[in-house]
C-alpha cells in the first residue's frame, strides 16, 4: 500500500514538473515561433517570391511571343456577269466561304540592350527583396526580445513583490503578537496593515501589467492571445565584443548599407535602359498560315482554293526623335543615380553614428548593471541586519519598512538594469549586422 502511494505521489510530482516545463517559453522556441508565424515576416517572404518571379527568364523579354489566329466567313450575293460573246449569266444566292488559320512568332533580336539591363534590374531587385526579408526578420526579432525581456522583467518584479508581501504579512503577525503582550502600541499594527495594502496594490498592478505584456508577446508570435507561458529570466551576454570590430562588421553587413548598394546598382542600370532608346530595334517575324476559299457561283473561275505557307521577315525600327522623351529620361536617370550616391553617404554616416551610440549605451548599461548588483548586495545585507535587530526590538517598524523598501527597489533596479543591458547589446548587434548570427 505504501509503495503504491509512493508511486502515485512520484507520478503526480513528475506530471507537475512536466507541465511546468511545457509552459516555459524558451528564447529559441520564441524565435522559431516568430519566424514561422509572424505576419510581417510572411508578407516580406511573399514579396521575396514576387521579386524572384520577376527575375525569372519568363519575365526577361528574351523569349519569343507566339500567337494563334483563326477566322471564317460566309458571304451570299446575287451576281450578274456578261461574257465576251455578249451572253449574260446570273447567280442568285451565290455563296462564298472563307476560312483561315495562322500561327505567328515574333522575336526581338536587338532592342538597344534595354531588355538586358531590365533583366539585370530585376535580378538586383530580387536580391534586394532577400535583404528586405532579412531586415524585417531583424526588426521583428528585436521587437520580440524587447517584449520577451519585458515579460521576464515583470515576472521577476512580481516575484519580488510577492516576497515583499510575505515579509509584510509576517511583520503584521509579529506586530499583533507584540500588541497582545503589551510590547507595542496599536499604531504599529495599523502601520503594518497600511503597508500590506500598499504592497497588495503594487502586486496586483504588476500582475496585470505582466498579463498585458504576455498578450503583446503572443500577438508578435501570432498565436492565441490567451496562451499562458513563462519567460526565461536568465540573461547571457555575448563575450569578447570590440568596438572597432563591430564598426567594421557594420560597414560590411549592415542591412541598410546593403540595400542602398542595390539601389545604386539599379539606378546605374536605369541610366543604360534610358540610353537604349537611342538605338534601333531589330525584330524577327514568322507566320505559318492556312487559307481556304469555297465558291458555288457559276461565275467563279475556281470553286475551291486552298493555300498553306510559311512567311518570315526581319524588320528594323529606329525612333530617330521622340519629342525629347528619351533625352529627358536619360537625364533624370543620371540625377537619380547621383541621389542614390548621396543617400549612401548619408546612411554610412547614420550607421557609424548608430554603432557608436549603441556601443556607448551598451558599455554604460553594463556599468549600471554592475553598480546595481553591488547595490543589491548592500541592501540585502542591510535588510538582514535590520530584520535581526527588529526581532530584538532594537529598531522601529518605520526603520524596518525603510530597509524593506530599499531592498525591493534595489531588486527592481537590478532587474531593470540587466534587461536594459541585454537590449542594448541586441541593438548594437543589429546595427552591426550580426543579430542573426548569435545565440540568444
Amino acid at each position: 500500500m505504501m509503495k503504491s502511494l509512493y508511486a502515485l505521489t512520484l507520478f503526480f510530482i513528475v506530471g507537475l514538473t512536466a507541465k511546468a516545463q511545457d509552459s516555459l517559453l524558451t528564447k529559441e522556441a520564441a524565435i522559431d515561433l516568430v519566424l514561422e508565424n509572424n505576419l510581417s515576416i510572411k508578407v516580406a517572404r511573399n514579396n521575396r517570391v514576387v521579386g524572384s518571379n520577376n527575375a525569372s527568364i519568363l519575365n526577361s523579354g528574351y523569349l519569343p511571343t507566339v500567337t494563334a489566329n483563326a477566322g471564317g466567313s460566309i458571304d451570299k450575293q446575287n451576281t450578274e456577269g456578261k461574257l465576251a460573246n455578249g451572253d449574260t449569266r446570273t447567280a442568285d444566292g451565290a455563296e462564298t466561304r472563307r476560312y483561315n488559320a495562322a500561327v505567328n512568332v515574333n522575336y526581338t533580336l536587338f532592342d538597344g540592350l534595354g531588355r538586358y539591363y531590365n533583366y539585370k534590374t530585376f535580378k538586383e531587385r530580387s536580391q534586394q527583396s532577400e535583404l528586405q526579408v532579412r531586415q524585417t526578420i531583424e526588426n521583428t526579432i528585436l521587437q520580440l526580445f524587447s517584449v520577451y525581456y519585458e515579460v521576464a522583467r515583470l515576472t521577476e518584479n512580481t516575484h519580488n513583490l510577492e516576497q515583499a508581501m510575505a515579509i509584510s504579512k509576517d511583520r503584521l503577525k509579529r506586530a499583533k503578537y507584540q500588541f497582545e503582550f503589551g510590547q507595542n502600541t496599536g499604531l504599529d499594527v495599523l502601520n503594518a496593515e497600511v503597508d500590506i495594502n500598499t504592497d497588495s496594490i503594487n502586486l496586483l498592478n504588476s500582475r496585470q501589467l505582466l498579463r498585458n505584456t504576455m498578450r503583446d508577446l503572443n500577438l508578435i508570435l501570432n498565436r492565441d492571445l490567451t496562451a499562458k507561458f513563462e519567460a526565461d529570466t536568465t540573461v547571457n551576454f555575448v563575450p569578447g565584443l570590440q568596438m572597432e570590430s563591430m564598426f567594421n562588421e557594420a560597414k560590411m553587413n549592415n542591412v541598410r548599407m546593403q540595400i542602398v548598394e542595390k539601389d545604386i546598382n539599379i539606378s546605374n542600370y536605369n541610366i543604360k535602359i534610358a540610353k537604349s532608346g537611342f538605338l534601333p530595334t531589330i525584330g524577327l517575324t514568322g507566320t505559318y498560315g492556312w487559307n481556304e476559299l469555297s465558291n458555288n457561283s457559276p461565275l467563279a473561275f475556281l470553286l475551291q482554293n486552298t493555300s498553306t505557307g510559311l512567311t518570315g521577315s526581319v524588320n528594323l525600327s529606329w525612333n530617330l526623335f521622340d519629342g525629347g522623351r528619351t533625352i529627358t529620361s536619360a537625364k533624370n536617370a543620371k540625377i537619380n543615380y547621383e541621389n542614390q550616391e548621396l543617400l549612401k553617404k548619408q546612411i554610412e554616416q547614420e550607421v557609424e553614428r548608430d554603432i557608436r551610440n549603441a556601443w556607448d549605451s551598451y558599455q554604460n548599461a553594463l556599468y549600471v548593471l554592475e553598480v546595481q548588483e553591488k547595490n543589491l548586495q548592500t541592501n540585502q545585507d542591510n535588510f538582514n541586519r535590520t530584520d535581526e535587530r527588529y526581532k530584538l526590538g532594537r529598531v522601529t517598524s518605520i526603520e524596518f519598512r525603510q530597509a524593506q523598501l530599499n531592498l525591493l527597489n534595489a531588486e527592481l533596479a537590478k532587474s531593470q538594469a540587466k534587461y536594459n543591458a541585454k537590449l542594448a547589446e541586441l541593438q548594437m548587434l543589429q546595427v552591426s549586422g550580426q543579430l542573426l548570427n548569435v545565440e540568444f
